[in-house]
Order: structure tokens, then sequence, then C-alpha cells
């Protein structure tokens, strides 16, 4: 009944997932963890019936539009000492790690970035009328809005800093721009909550002379990869935060990895084969494994506990409930609140001290730019693997 191509079950109704491995040659999933979570439970009956049928193919993106044509100063960096070979072979970049460490290729590569950033804050600037601090770090969630990809967090994560600052001036705060952009669903309403709450707390966040020297916060308006070819090369962060077992890979941190920016993120998705690639010492890990929230699943998840027991979660909740984002209406983001508080799917409050610590280690990061750098060149010169080039051989 489980291989069935037609649900009998209420009526009759054609089972897509199951027509479509039945009718097809091969099946492959789009990353190591996806493709195991195909043949182990998605597809599980299949995979028994059809051993030979399920393998991967994990994503890849395009470096010559993702590289080449959104960062033409990158791609200068990179022919200058490679030759033109790595635009059809992206491999060739493991030749830069031995630059590493260079203090005079160190310089040119910063320089690269600001001119990226740069480009980027002349266009928030005529759009949104932001002034972005080039030299304040561009932390960036560019995606489909959704409740798993947990935008949520973030926002999260912004008022915990906006809260702290308030309460002590003198906290000691890495500079930073947070740039949200993507779309939703026209029927997904909390989808459409969410993008509400970031560009309620950038209102608030951006004004507060108590907080605007440090903290920025900008939801680019109509994202589409026009503008994403803005917005990959400008990332000092990427965030791949969602929750693990739900990204069957994310191509974003592809785009963002070969643009020189570094990965915070869960084990989840191609987010794994990435950490792996370019080092588990240049990303920025955090959360539950996909075993664990399994695990917590089944033993009863109860996120109302985290609320109430960690005072910073409890006071970034707090202050949005209190109407102080939405000019005094507690009842705006109740419904976010309270799906938080009471559900929490996609077990955004588990995950949020881990993510708070983990972004700490960020900005400590962050206060060592050699350092900084030094990852960011490793990390871009490893990820030949997820050029889609590579992709299409397999």
């Amino acid at each position: 009944e489980r291989l069935s191509i037609i649900d009998d079950r209420g009526g009759s109704f054609v089972r897509m997932a199951n027509l479509a491995t039945v009718g097809s040659y091969s099946v492959n999933g789009v990353s190591a963890l996806h493709t195991d979570l195909l043949k182990t439970q998605v597809m599980r009956d299949f995979d028994a019936y059809f051993p030979e049928k399920f393998n991967n193919k994990t994503n890849g993106v395009t470096p010559r539009r993702f590289v080449a044509l959104a960062n033409p100063e990158l791609a200068a960096l990179y022919t200058e000492h490679l030759g033109d070979a790595w635009l059809t072979d992206l491999n060739q970049l493991r030749q830069l790690e031995e630059l590493a460490d260079d203090a005079d290729f160190q310089a040119k590569w910063r320089s690269v970035k600001m001119a990226r950033k740069r480009a980027a804050a002349e266009r928030a600037a005529a759009l949104m009328g932001v002034d972005a601090d080039l030299e304040s770090m561009f932390d960036v969630q560019v995606k489909r809005i959704h409740e798993y990809k947990r935008q949520q967090l973030a926002a999260l994560h912004v008022v915990d800093l906006y809260r702290r600052l308030k309460e002590n001036p003198q906290l000691d705060v890495a500079r930073r721009t947070f740039i949200f952009g993507g779309k939703a669903a026209p029927s997904y309403t909390r989808a459409k909550l969410i993008i509400k709450l970031i560009n309620s707390v950038a209102e608030v966040v951006n004004a507060d002379p108590d907080t605007c020297d440090l903290l920025k916060v900008v939801f680019i308006p109509n994202y589409n990869v026009k503008t994403a070819q803005l917005v990959y090369p400008c990332a000092d962060l990427s965030e791949q935060i969602s929750t693990a077992g739900k990204e069957a890979s994310g191509t974003g941190n592809m785009k963002f990895s070969m643009n020189g920016a570094l990965t915070i993120g869960t084990l989840d998705g191609a987010n794994v084969e990435i950490r792996d690639a370019v080092g588990p010492e240049n990303f920025f890990l955090f959360g539950l494994t996909t075993d664990e929230i399994h695990s917590l699943r089944e033993s009863g998840y109860r996120p109302y506990e985290y609320y109430e027991q960690n005072p910073s979660l409890k006071g970034a909740l707090d202050l949005i409930g209190s109407g102080h984002f939405s000019r005094g209406d507690g009842a705006l983001f109740r419904p976010l609140i309270d799906s938080l508080i009471h559900r929490d799917d996609y077990f955004v409050l588990a995950d949020f001290q881990s993510y708070v610590d983990c972004q700490k280690k960020v900005s400590d990061a962050w206060a060592d730019q050699a350092h900084w750098t030094k990852m960011s060149i490793l990390n871009t010169a490893r990820m030949g693997a997820f050029s889609s080039d590579r992709t299409i051989r397999d």
C-alpha cells in the first residue's frame, strides 16, 4: 500500500513522488544529507525495492554568473594569480591557499570586499535611504521566507543585541549591518508576518541613537537574481541557519562562500559538505543535529520551557510582544510569538542560545581582521566541488 501510485484513502489521489520514482531511471538527492534522508525516511520502501535507483548529486552553482559576472573585482584577482582556467575548473582556486597568510594578497582581498560593499551600500541608500557602515560586518540572510529557514531566529538575535545595548550602552558589540531579503508565498501569512517583524525592528533600531551606530537592519525590497548579484559579493557573514533536516541542499550557501563570506550554519543540507570542504575551523557551527531534533520531537519538545528558563530569549520575545517594535500594538506579532512559545515546529527556541553563543564567536573572530581574511581566503579556495560543472559531470 505504501508503494502504491494511487492513494485510495478518502478518495483517489495520485502520489506524485511515488509516480516519479517508479517512472524514473534514476532518483538523485541534492546533498549527502538529503539523499540519506530520502533513502532512510521519505522513500525508504522504494529504496528497499529499487536499491540501485537512489544516488547523490550535490548541487552546484555556476562561477560564471555568481563570481565572474557578479563580482568582477574578485574575478580579476583570481585571474591575476591563476589565469582564467578557474572559470571552467573551480578547483584551480586551491592554489590560493598558499597566499592565505600573504599580507599583500590579504590587502587585495579586503579591497575587493570593500568595493562590493560600497556598491551594495550605494544601492541601499538609493532604494531605502539607509546609510550602511562599510566598516561594519555585513551579516546577510537572503532566501525564500519560510519558518524552516528561520529568519525569525536571526531577527531574535538582532532584538537580543538591541535590548542588551539599551540596558548597557558600553556593551562590547561588533558593528553589524544585518541584511535580509526574500519573498513569501502569497498565502503564507506567518512568513509575511516575519517580513513585517524584520522591517519593524529595522524602523526602531536604525532610528535609535543608542544603537544606530552599532546596528543597522536592512530588508531588501523585491529580492531577485539581479539584486542577488549585488548581495552575494558584499557579504562578510552568510546565514545558513535552517532547522537541521529541512533544507534539501541550498545554493545560496555556495554563492556566498565563493565570494569570500564565512558561514554560520547548522548541519543541514549542503552545509555539511561545505563545512567538510572548507574545514571546521573556517565554519561557525551551531544547533541541534537532525538526529537530536528527531529525539527531542519524539520525547516531547516543550518550547515554553526554553522561553521561561532563558532570560535573553524571554527578554527578546517579551520586548516584541510589548509593542516596542509595532508602535505600541502588542497584538500585531502575537501570532508569531505564540507559535514559537507553544508549538515551535522548527526548534527556534531550542537553538536560540547555541546561535547566540556562536554569534559571539563570530564577533570575536571579526575583531582580528587578518585572521578573518585568512579564513575567508581558505574558505573560498576550497569551494571547487560546489561548481555546477562538477554536478553536471556527476
